[in-house]
């Protein structure tokens, strides 16, 4: 089977405003041009797929089965504006959380590459090819290690304003994902 290439998305600070610890549907913004950059970039084949920390599951501030239904809402308010995801995955875990089926220093948390790896081994992904795009260190660090090029956006909203960066963690600085599937689709 040939090997795709894909967009791997931060979920907050990257498709939606960043709140820390969303906790439900209803707290949903999504960023300005975040579908327009989604469709762009499937449009041009890329497969998306969306890689998320939560430890708000292991801190205790919610559970998975809410986290489902914040994830539902979120790809319906995308589908309603035309931009499709693929998949979806999360990490629950967190060293210091307080709910101990969750408290474990995991493979799946960013910077570790884990939820990269599963999706490329399940969507059969060529790496080299594909991208991550977020707006932290985290981010950037998890497709470096992914061996993934990196995207940082530094919209003002999320943590790449506060974080100092390193620049060989990215490769490219874009203020949203519309810039970023411009960049990439040409």
């Amino acid at each position: 089977m040939k090997k795709r290439r894909a967009v791997f998305l931060d979920r907050d600070g990257t498709i939606v405003v960043h709140k820390p610890y969303l906790s439900s549907p209803n707290q949903l913004e999504l960023l300005p041009n975040a579908s327009d950059g989604i469709r762009l970039f499937k449009k041009h084949g890329y497969l998306i797929v969306v890689i998320t920390n939560q430890s708000g599951i292991a801190r205790g501030f919610f559970d998975e089965d809410r986290l489902m239904h914040i994830h539902k809402k979120l790809m319906d308010m995308l589908e309603e504006a035309g931009a499709v995801i693929d998949d979806l995955y999360y990490c629950p875990h967190h060293i210091e959380g307080i709910i101990e089926h969750y408290k474990v220093d995991c493979t799946c948390r960013k910077p570790k590459p884990g939820m990269i790896l599963d999706a490329a081994r399940k969507h059969h992904i060529d790496l080299a090819q594909s991208l991550i795009i977020g707006d932290s260190e985290t981010d950037m660090l998890a497709g470096k290690n992914a061996g993934c090029r990196c995207v940082l956006i530094k919209n003002g909203c999320g943590s790449a304003s506060k974080d100092k960066i390193i620049p060989m963690d990215m490769d490219y600085v874009v203020k949203d994902l519309l810039e970023a599937a411009r960049i990439f689709t040409q």
